[in-house]
């Protein structure tokens, strides 16, 4: 049997966008300073979602047409076999009977013979054709013989509305089947993406307490569980390296206490003989900078003891607006201290006393008249009016042997806040600086201002103490 090719036709389109502008002379000033696009932020669990999705998308609409096709090429070519069975079996009825008359439904040389079939009929050649309709609907199925005496025998019916309801069920269940494989693939992209998603976030959040300094806190125990993949290497290469540098830093914390301590005995001396030498300028320099020397021996030696957290402090219940007037009033009698509110605190007075000392010198040293120590509940600030704190110590906080820019510096050598901080910390309490913005000043700068936030709760005999929140300056 030999069959012909049914056309597939297609309709075709080209849509034309066109863009209208309208412009107009601005009256106002336009900006030229590029605007930076705002980074959008797309979390690891909704990439991962739409990946999933996205090929599952793909794969179930390429396999939903080729199953399409499939299904109806088959349906199609058993219609054809069906016709030219019937067209046969018509045939037989028609060479047989007297007189001869076609029946069920053939046709002798029919018009409308599709030019395919009549193509093949020239050649002596039976054949079935499928011929779509451009205006939609059910194909036809056609069948044709060729008879002895030169005519033409053909039979076409439309497609069977049965099997056509068949293809609709079956598009049904295939745009069923692509809908459910999407959202399945997108629930299960949520799933293994949010897995993810928080071990990373944990990751993180572990690494940014180590960042904040407790050294003591590992990676690989905070994001847990009894997956092994990436996140845990990871969490292993941030360990490692956490451990490298508290190795470095105790080291270098050690060398400077060492250097500290041997030097201790050599700068007693020093300023022991140099109260022997006679009066004169030459005898007030020396003594001058082997006191200064000192000085800074026993600043380096308390900072080593508060970075080993070895420090302790040692509890005492105080009114604290009439323990920093009574101290500030010994430290310096031109500072202006005003009590706001006062109240009863637990806490070590002598290291506040330390951290009143340190912030005091401070303003004294770098800022400018008049101080103002203010006591409101357990809050305590020191405020100068002088050039301000430098970006960097807002920025990074204090640092050792760092005085500052030119405006702020120039003497000293940058221990002072550095052991105020530590201090503080002992004392389970929070140190912080701003500077105060006024329209007055020639920089805009209003003065430098130290808060010292005494906690709620005492820190225990071990050290630990509750975290305390975000206060606001």
């Amino acid at each position: 049997m030999c069959s012909g090719c049914a056309p597939r036709s297609a309709r075709t389109g080209s849509r034309r966008s066109g863009a209208s502008a309208t412009s107009s002379r601005a009256r106002t000033r336009v900006s030229l300073r590029p605007v930076k696009p705002r980074a959008l932020r797309t979390g690891v669990r909704w990439k991962i979602a739409v990946a999933i999705a996205a090929v599952g998308a793909l794969i179930a609409v390429t396999l939903s047409v080729v199953v399409h096709n499939a299904a109806r090429i088959s349906m199609l070519d058993n219609a054809r076999e069906v016709q030219m069975e019937r067209l046969l079996f018509a045939q037989r009825m028609y060479e047989t009977s007297k007189p001869k008359e076609p029946r069920f439904g053939t046709k002798i040389n029919d018009p409308a013979l599709p030019p395919q079939l009549d193509q093949l009929m020239r050649d002596r050649r039976r054949g079935t054709y499928v011929q779509e309709h451009r205006h939609g609907g059910p194909p036809d199925v056609w069948a044709a013989v060729p008879l002895a005496n030169g005519d033409v025998l053909s039979l076409h019916i439309p497609f069977a509305d049965r099997s056509a309801a068949i293809m609709s069920d079956l598009d049904r269940a295939l745009v069923i089947g692509s809908v459910s494989v999407v959202f399945g693939g997108c629930a299960l992209g949520v799933l293994i993406g949010g897995q993810l998603s928080r071990r990373l976030r944990k990751a993180a959040a572990a690494a940014g307490r180590v960042a904040q300094g407790n050294t003591d806190v590992r990676v690989r125990d905070a994001i847990g569980g009894v997956v092994r993949d990436e996140t845990d290497e990871l969490a292993r290469a941030v360990d490692a390296l956490t451990d490298a540098l508290n190795e470095r830093i105790e080291a270098e914390r050690r060398v400077t206490a060492d250097i500290a301590h041997e030097l201790r005995t050599p700068v007693t001396g020093l300023l022991t003989a140099a109260e022997l030498l006679p009066p004169g300028r030459p005898t007030e320099l020396v003594r001058d900078r082997a006191q200064a020397m000192r000085t800074l021996v026993e600043d380096v030696l308390e900072v080593a003891r508060l970075d080993s957290a070895s420090e302790r402090a040692e509890l005492q219940e105080i009114a604290l607006g009439e323990f920093v007037e009574r101290r500030v009033r010994s430290l310096d009698p031109d500072v202006v201290v005003r009590v706001v509110h006062d109240s009863w605190v637990n806490t070590d007075p002598r290291r506040l006393e330390r951290i009143l000392g340190n912030l005091l010198a401070n303003a004294a040293k770098h800022g400018k008249p008049p101080v103002e120590v203010t006591v409101e509940g357990r809050v305590v600030r020191v405020r100068d009016h002088g050039p301000g704190f430098p970006e960097a110590l807002l920025k990074e906080g204090p640092s050792r042997f760092r005085t500052g820019t030119s405006d702020r510096a120039g003497q000293g050598h940058g221990l002072g806040l550095t052991i105020a901080a530590g201090q503080a910390r002992v004392l389970g309490a929070r140190l912080t600086f701003r500077n105060v913005a006024s329209a007055a000043a020639p920089e805009g700068v209003g003065g430098a201002i130290a808060v010292l936030w005494l906690p709620d709760h005492a820190p225990t005999n071990t050290g630990s103490f509750p975290m305390l929140g975000q206060l606001p300056d």
